[in-house]
C-alpha cells in the first residue's frame, strides 16, 4: 500500500438513525460538531436519515408511498404550463 495516503484522524463516532432512534458506534474520519453520550462516554455525533435498522430491504417492511397523490400535485401545478 502507499503510505501517506490514508486519513489518521480514525476514532469512535455515534451514528443515530433519526427514524426509529437506533445508536451505533464504529470508526470513522468524518467531521461534525454535535456529541452524543452513550454510556457516560462523549462520541462525535452523526445523523442519519435510514440506516440498516429502518431500510426497508434489511427489517423486511416496505412502506406505502401516496404515489397518486405525488402524481395529481404535479399535474396540477404544471397545468399552468400546458400548451393548449
Amino acid at each position: 500500500m502507499k503510505k501517506g495516503i490514508h486519513p489518521e484522524n480514525y476514532r469512535m463516532v455515534a451514528f443515530k438513525d433519526m427514524s426509529n432512534e437506533d445508536v451505533f458506534l464504529t470508526r470513522s474520519t468524518v467531521d461534525t460538531k454535535e456529541t452524543l453520550d452513550v454510556d457516560g462516554v462523549a462520541y462525535p455525533l452523526v445523523k442519519l436519515e435510514i440506516s440498516r435498522t429502518s431500510h426497508p430491504f434489511y427489517t423486511g417492511k416496505s412502506k406505502l408511498i401516496d404515489a397518486a397523490g405525488r402524481i395529481d400535485k404535479f399535474k396540477n401545478k404544471y397545468a399552468k404550463f400546458k400548451k393548449e
